[in-house]
């Protein structure tokens, strides 16, 4: 068993572009030349849709791709964003974690590991930092912690005995897990995969990097930012972390949302 205090993203996947049907699309309807100086896909997408919606290819502003999503978040046009997609893994998290998350539902997909196929007899499991910071609070969650593990644990083994009559393995370990999951905490790490449009993520950040959400979650939107802003700083370049009292951070962005 191991406690775990901040979580890990990973992205692990990207947009490609098919620059070819661009280019045809644009020679269809009379572009002759249109270049832009970003090589991020999502970035360049979203910089194509929003130019269809005026069809301003021939006489671009300067400036290049950056000048040109500055530009969107300030005029609030947020549907260009959506065009922009992003494959995120999220690991070192609670399934309190992932109760907020999964409440963000428009622009986002999910898919989480399950208590009912995974043994969670090597569960890890996250502890809050204002628990983990004092002494007598950390014992009183420890040793709940470990309680409703060693419980997990031996509903497991008398379940797997209880079931012994289903002949198939797999469905014997499945009815074991899924019902002696019942006394795991939410505490217990878990790990989940999400894929979700540029809108989505940044209505993301600008609810849960802020001060006045949970501490975890907020955890995980400055890690985003992080994460976002290397992977496509045109999108996501515009916001600044600031540092809070309790060791986060909050984002600030001087754009209304989108």
């Amino acid at each position: 068993m191991k406690i775990i205090r901040n979580p890990k993203i990973y992205l692990v996947g990207r947009q490609s572009l098919d620059n070819a049907g661009i280019d045809r699309f644009l020679a269809d309807h009379g572009v002759s030349h249109w270049t832009t100086d970003t090589d991020v896909a999502g970035e360049k997408l979203c910089e194509v849709a929003g130019r269809v919606c005026y069809m301003s290819f021939a006489k671009p502003r300067p400036g290049g791709n950056s000048a040109y999503l500055h530009h969107i978040l300030e005029v609030g046009h947020g549907s260009v964003l959506e065009h922009a997609v992003f494959n995120l893994l999220i690991t070192g998290v609670s399934r309190s974690f992932t109760h907020e998350l999964v409440r963000h539902r428009a622009g986002f997909g999910y898919s989480q590991l399950s208590q009912r196929y995974v043994d969670e007899s090597t569960a890890d499991f996250i502890e809050p930092d204002c628990i983990a910071d004092d002494p007598q609070l950390h014992a009183i969650w420890l040793e709940a912690i470990q309680r409703s593990h060693e419980a997990y644990c031996q509903l497991v083994e008398g379940l797997m005995g209880k079931f012994a009559d289903v002949e198939d393995k797999t469905l014997r370990r499945k009815m074991a897990r899924q019902a002696a999951r019942s006394v795991l905490p939410n505490a217990t790490e878990t790990k989940i995969f999400v894929t979700a449009n540029a809108r989505a993520l940044r209505h993301f950040i600008e609810m849960r990097c802020s001060e006045f959400a949970e501490v975890e979650i907020r955890k995980v939107a400055g890690e985003m930012v992080r994460v976002l802003q290397k992977e496509a700083p045109n999108l996501f370049g515009d916001y600044e972390l600031v540092d809070l009292p309790d060791g986060t951070q909050a984002a600030r962005t001087p754009y209304r949302k989108v």
